[in-house]
């Protein structure tokens, strides 16, 4: 690999571990301030409001400047809303700011990968990507935890500038100001990214000119048979998951009576989970044979619901593992049939535009249905139960529209396995 490459994990890896625990600190902000818990579970969709908005420009956005610069502005933005949380402005508007860099910063941290690196690294090239960004959910989260916790708020709200009043005066604050120091590290290693030499495209003269052919490029995913399948699948997944980090605090809180700390541990647990998952599957699984795994996600919504009857932390922890595993067997397979069909569809760079979109916009929907149901009244273990109910249920939906194309289309289908199977080989 090219010194360069090692240059741009690291500042993925700060990044993505900085995101992950900010989302800690911004609930313990919102329980610190005597929020409703509607408003912490508001979060999530609010992360992702930008990422569903922007969704047709990012992606050329990203190919209009050099990619480290793109990156470098994305984590500057991200500072800017760890700056507005501290200083007045309410989390969950300060939070969505962080999101639009997050948003900015996706499609410049892959594209970047192809200017790079040789077409025959790429694999392993993606294969570090997902590896890191996996190891840094789960060591932000734990991070975000500890940052909040007694200990290591004590030492961090111990430091003080003389003459200067902070007003950073609650473990909440004093990690997100910490927080603002590990994206500011990212953003160093942003400007160490070479030049890739490769020219820019310039922005169009009218930005709404992106919008018909994004809008095309996602009607022609959805229409493809086995694409349709895999994308709802993929899409499903994305927004459980991204939803889940809260759904196990919000679990965590109820069921152990556990705090910030102790509970930002265990969503670590789900995401070690899903790589044991992702590994197993990449080393069972055939593309030819990734349609096998649609029953799992049945599965994971009914096991969604059985975290309501579970109150013992050892019970908790296999369970949550499991959890992450289905998960990670179930999307693997399926991002690869989707990237597949993408790929022979419209190019991969517009492919995984119409992906980000989708899945983003599931996050922000499962994430208002959730959050929805707290503000109405629905404690965690009902909103747990319906939130289960509705994955299973769209899974299921999924399951009987794959059948339905197998029977009613029995020649184009076997067409599009063909190709899986030569894709395979």
């Amino acid at each position: 690999m090219k010194r360069g490459f090692y240059t741009i994990m690291s500042a993925q890896f700060f990044s993505s571990l900085a995101d992950n625990a900010l989302f800690v600190a911004a609930v313990e902000l919102l329980r610190t301030n005597g929020s409703a818990s509607w408003q912490q579970a508001a979060l999530v969709p609010m992360f992702a409001l930008f990422y569903v908005v922007l969704a047709p420009f990012v992606g050329a956005f990203a190919d209009a400047l050099p990619k480290g610069r793109v990156m470098f502005i994305s984590n500057a933005i991200k500072v800017v809303g760890c700056l507005m949380m501290l200083f007045g402005t309410h989390p969950l508007f300060a939070y969505a700011v962080v999101g639009l860099g997050a948003a900015a910063y996706s499609p410049a941290k892959y594209g970047i990968l192809t200017e790079l690196l040789p077409a025959s690294q790429l694999v392993q090239a993606n294969g570090w990507i997902e590896g890191l960004t996996i190891a840094s959910i789960i060591l932000g989260l734990l991070l975000g935890g500890q940052l909040v916790g007694p200990v290591v708020s004590a030492h961090l709200l111990a430091f003080d500038l003389p003459y200067i009043d902070t007003g950073i005066d609650t473990p909440a604050e004093s990690a997100i100001m910490a927080l603002v120091f590990v994206f500011l590290i990212a953003a160093w290693f942003n400007t160490r990214i070479p030049d890739t030499g490769v020219a820019m495209r310039p922005l169009p003269p009218k930005l709404l000119d992106l919008l018909p052919d994004f809008w095309q490029c996602n009607s022609r995913l959805w229409g493809d048979k086995l694409g349709q399948v895999s994308l709802a699948t993929t899409t499903l997944f994305w927004g459980v998951s991204g939803n889940l980090k809260y759904i196990v605090l919000a679990w965590a809180a109820a069921a152990l009576s556990y705090g910030t700390t102790k509970a930002s541990a265990l969503t670590g647990v789900v995401a070690i989970g899903t790589a044991v998952g992702a590994v197993l599957a990449s080393m069972r699984m055939r593309l030819d044979a990734s349609t096998r795994v649609i029953p799992m996600g049945i599965a994971m919504g009914l096991l969604l619901i059985v975290m309501n009857f579970i109150h013992n932390v050892w019970l908790a922890m296999p369970f949550l593992v499991l959890l992450g595993g289905l998960g990670g067997f179930l999307v693997v397979p399926m991002n690869a049939l989707l990237q597949h069909r993408g790929h022979n569809l419209m190019g991969a760079g517009r492919s995984i535009a119409v992906q980000n979109f989708n899945e983003q916009a599931c996050i922000l929907a499962l994430g208002a249905f959730y959050t929805l149901s707290t503000r109405f009244g629905l404690s965690a273990y009902g909103a747990i139960t319906l939130f289960g109910l509705s994955v299973a249920g769209v899974m299921w939906l999924i399951r009987l529209r794959h059948c339905r194309n197998l029977r009613n289309y029995p020649g184009e289908m076997e067409q599009l396995y063909a190709a899986t199977r030569q894709d395979h080989h």
